[in-house]
């Protein structure tokens, strides 16, 4: 009895089936998507970006990228992080400690500047300037070099070479000087007069015809030698060197230099020696022609500039000027 018992309650227990589904993979949700998403639009952008390297300019790239970046480091640096109307400031007498760097009143607190990139620009801007003043200055002594060569060469070429010992010609701080100096025996003046031998004139006349060509403005001078006239005499050294040089001068216009290219014509007397050891040496007597540098008569604002006159730098008028009066010389 007590078997069929427990068998009819082995038959009454419910029958519980487990299927086990063997492969597949289990449920991974949507992640792979927003991944898959963001790594598309990165390579978009990329090759957006490659395409636009290729197709603008550089200065199109600059205003793109100041385009997303409009705020210089130096401006968000100069100001308050609090960037409020009231800047970090309490408008109690206690509370939060207020920030120093701004200000309610923003008027009161000018805008800071980046002093060192001030400095550095002017700096950049001065070098360039210098170099640029050198390139001139070397491109003029080229030139000058040229003609110091052409001149060289012509005398001796003419029936003037015998006179080439009276020629002198030589660079200066001014800018090419030719001098017409005489010599023992091979004077270019009569003593004590201002009107030229023939043979000077077609020298003057020679050196004429190469100034011509040249741009440069040009400066006269005449120079005596120590020898004086007697006291008390109306007429002396003074007269006599300022009469050479504007001789000189009538003969480079005959020559065809323009008139206007003729800055100053000056006596300078017995002020100037050649050989200041030997007042009395003929070769103080002497004719100048200097075809000046483009920095002493063009150049403005840098060495050799004027405000007064005074030969001071750092103004806006050239070193050379055409004067009724006083002349001023480097």
């Amino acid at each position: 009895m007590a078997k069929d018992d427990k068998k009819s309650e082995e038959l009454k227990r419910p029958i519980v089936i487990k299927k086990i589904k063997k492969g597949g993979h289990g449920h991974h949700g949507g992640a792979w998507k927003v991944a898959y998403a963001d790594f598309v639009t990165a390579m978009m952008a990329f090759f957006l970006l490659m395409w636009l390297l290729n197709a603008t300019t550089e200065e199109q790239r600059q205003g793109i990228a100041e385009y997303f970046n409009p705020t210089p480091m130096e401006a968000s640096l100069s100001e308050s992080g609090a960037g409020g109307v009231l800047g970090g400031m309490t408008i109690t007498a206690e509370g939060a400690m207020r920030d120093t760097q701004s200000p309610i009143d923003p008027s009161t607190n000018p805008p800071q500047t980046n002093v060192n990139a001030e400095v550095n620009a002017k700096s950049a801007e001065e070098l360039s300037k210098e170099q640029l003043e050198n390139e001139i200055r070397a491109r003029e002594d080229k030139d000058f070099e040229e003609v110091k060569k052409e001149i060289q060469a012509k005398i001796e070429e003419s029936d003037l070479k015998e006179l080439s010992k009276n020629l002198k010609v030589d660079m200066t701080p001014e800018g090419l000087r030719i001098q017409i100096v005489d010599q023992d025996g091979a004077s270019m003046f009569p003593s004590g007069s201002a009107i030229p031998f023939e043979k000077t004139v077609k020298l003057l006349s020679m050196v004429g015809e190469i100034v011509k060509t040249m741009p440069n403005q040009v400066s006269v001078r005449g120079h005596t030698d120590g020898k004086q006239y007697n006291k008390g005499a109306d007429y002396t050294n003074w007269e006599l060197s300022a009469e050479r040089a504007n001789a000189r001068r009538r003969v480079l216009l005959d020559t065809g230099v323009d008139e206007k290219k003729v800055s100053n014509v000056v006596g300078k007397a017995d002020t100037e020696h050649l050989n200041p050891k030997n007042p009395q040496d003929p070769q103080n007597r002497r004719i100048s022609v200097i075809l000046l540098r483009d920095s002493l008569t063009k150049q403005t604002g840098t060495v050799n500039s004027t405000n007064n006159g005074s030969g001071s730098p750092g103004s806006n008028d050239p070193g050379y000027r055409r004067t009724q009066g006083n002349v001023q010389f480097p």
